[in-house]
């Protein structure tokens, strides 16, 4: 992906969370001069993966897969120092934009749609070689549980929300317009914990053609 092209969809971003009255904390604004001034009191920022972050998930498409995550706040797993245990993501979803099958080995979440269009989710459980099982999957919207056909797609629209245990397999969609999602979990970690079915990468590499713009979480370790 080109930095020119992270810019601006982040710029899209942003001005789609201002119309959604969703406010971000003041490092998500800071530039790379900024965070050079910066010292080891920010530590947790940079080491918890906080910020933004951009994927295409290696298919080069990101108006049609794609996603757009804000981590807001997070820990690390089994550290004293860094010791939350929760995760909070704000996600924007583009209309009709995939994010691939997967499912987290470890994260418990719950997704819920903040505002805008709908979100439509398919989930399916794993089996014993991380394929797609055809069993009945067992849905928890809003407090609700009930069993669903393996492949069943669930339509959250805003206010409603679904949670996702450990090894569900689950792919994502907006329909109608972009979509604000809240993502509350155990502790995230990007790097270990995401099993997809089919996705050549979970971080895309990046063409720096222009200045950075807003500092994405993968790029504390140039500083």
């Amino acid at each position: 992906m080109k930095r020119s092209f992270i810019n601006e969809k982040i710029e899209q971003g942003v001005a789609f969370l201002e119309d959604m009255g969703f406010f971000l904390p003041p490092f998500l604004y800071w530039s790379e001069a900024d965070w050079q001034k910066k010292g080891p009191e920010y530590d947790e920022i940079r080491k918890c993966m906080l910020g933004w972050d951009i994927t295409d998930f290696g298919w080069e498409d990101y108006d049609n897969i794609g996603l757009l995550v804000i981590t807001i706040r997070n820990g690390i797993h089994e550290s004293e120092e860094y010791d939350k245990p929760y995760c909070e993501k704000a996600l924007i979803v583009r209309d009709k934009q995939v994010t691939p099958m997967h499912f987290h080995h470890f994260k418990m979440e719950d997704i819920i749609n903040r505002g805008g269009a709908d979100l439509v989710i398919e989930l399916y459980n794993a089996d014993d070689k991380n394929e797609l099982a055809q069993t009945p999957v067992l849905a928890r919207v809003d407090g609700r549980r009930f069993e669903v056909p393996a492949g069943t797609k669930i339509r959250l629209k805003p206010g409603e929300s679904i949670t996702l245990q450990p090894r569900l397999y689950h792919t994502f969609r907006a329909e109608g317009d972009m979509a604000l999602i809240g993502e509350v979990s155990k502790v995230n970690d990007d790097n270990i914990d995401n099993y997809f079915l089919k996705a050549p990468s979970r971080f895309p590499s990046i063409e720096e053609d222009a200045p950075k713009q807003y500092f994405l979480f993968s790029d504390h370790p140039s500083v």
